[in-house]
């Protein structure tokens, strides 16, 4: 297995060599995003020419090394910074998480899509991209290229975001205070990374509040998690699902990522410290996007079909005009 393990992290110190240059930079994409392309090249070149020995390293970066990284993921965030925007912009999340899994879903019925790859990509829209997508895909464990093809749709309409929110607030299209710009920056705009960069475009008075509304976003994917596993649970007792897994399964990694952002509000440890430690959280997600990535063929791809495209399309116009609503209309009426 070893043999699996060193060669994803081979890729993923990579993935952090080319995400460092300045152009990829300039493109806010993280190594995360590098590491899944990185992957999906080898999975079409030099996949059929390695031993099938490797292939449960492979697997392993992708199930283990994926929760890991996401249990590091609470040293991001902090209570404090739930109080810091306020109920109203909290209530935005919450509202734009619900509503656009709800649609997401429906949508997806009407396309008559894959369940799991709908699932994926309306929890990757309302919450926070790719992160988002792991953590649902460790909760109902579906095949992998399935993963890939839901991190695919969110990552471009995610990199999207990040330059049409800088000109549209630029010239005047969307017509909101820099506070209020923040809050639909950070409630609608999928990755963190994609936020910071369409934030920092806007300036600093847009920027800090879109990035905490933001990582309020991140936090909910815990109850989101909770409830998939009670409805996964259902659907096996029911006998539509998998009968094994008629237990609600428990996703202990999310319990462990709402512990360690406990922690982390006591602020015990150095900023050093905390600093390396969302550096080896990167570089885990990196090497469980890469085996993802290393699990996923054209074919597969060609396999789902345009309509995870035109799902993820549809969330994406309607977290613009319905966050734009909620921010306009429903945070001033609150406050």
């Amino acid at each position: 297995m070893l043999h699996g393990v060193l060669l994803i992290a081979l890729f993923s110190c990579a993935a952090f060599y080319i995400g460092d240059m300045d152009f990829v930079k300039a493109l806010s994409l993280s190594p995360m995003i590098v590491g899944i392309i990185l992957g999906m090249l080898y999975a079409n070149s030099l996949r059929n020419n390695l031993p099938d020995t490797w292939v449960p390293g492979i697997q392993f970066c992708s199930k283990r090394v994926l929760r890991i990284g996401i249990i590091f993921y609470g040293f991001r965030l902090t209570f404090q910074d739930v109080t810091a925007v306020g109920l109203p912009a909290i209530l935005v999340d919450a509202l734009i998480v619900a509503t656009t899994i709800g649609v997401g879903m429906a949508v997806g019925r009407l396309l008559k899509m894959d369940r799991g790859i709908t699932l994926l990509t309306s929890v990757g829209s309302s919450i926070c991209g790719a992160a988002a997508v792991l953590g649902t895909e460790s909760t109902i464990r579906i095949k992998p290229y399935k993963t890939a093809v839901a991190v695919a749709t969110v990552v471009i309409f995610g990199t999207l975001s990040m330059f049409l929110y800088p000109i549209a607030y630029r010239s005047g299209l969307i017509d909101l205070s820099p506070e209020a710009m923040g809050i639909f920056t950070g409630a609608t705009v999928h990755e963190v990374a994609h936020v910071v960069g369409a934030g920092n475009a806007m300036g600093k008075a847009v920027a800090d509040p879109a990035i905490i509304v933001k990582m309020i976003r991140v936090m909910m994917l815990v109850p989101v998690l909770f409830i998939i596993g009670y409805f996964v649970a259902r659907a096996a007792v029911n006998g539509t699902g998998d009968s094994s897994r008629a237990k609600i399964a428990i996703p202990w990694f999310a319990v462990l990522f709402l512990v360690v952002i406990g922690f982390n509000s006591f602020d015990l440890l150095p900023e050093a410290v905390v600093g390396f430690i969302n550096t080896l959280d990167t570089f885990l997600l990196t090497m469980a996007m890469t085996a993802l990535g290393a699990e996923t063929s054209i074919d597969k791809f060609r396999k789902a079909g345009a309509k995870p495209f035109v799902l993820a399309l549809v969330l994406y116009v309607w977290l613009i005009f319905a966050g734009y609503g909620m921010v306009k209309y429903l945070v001033p009426a609150i406050v």
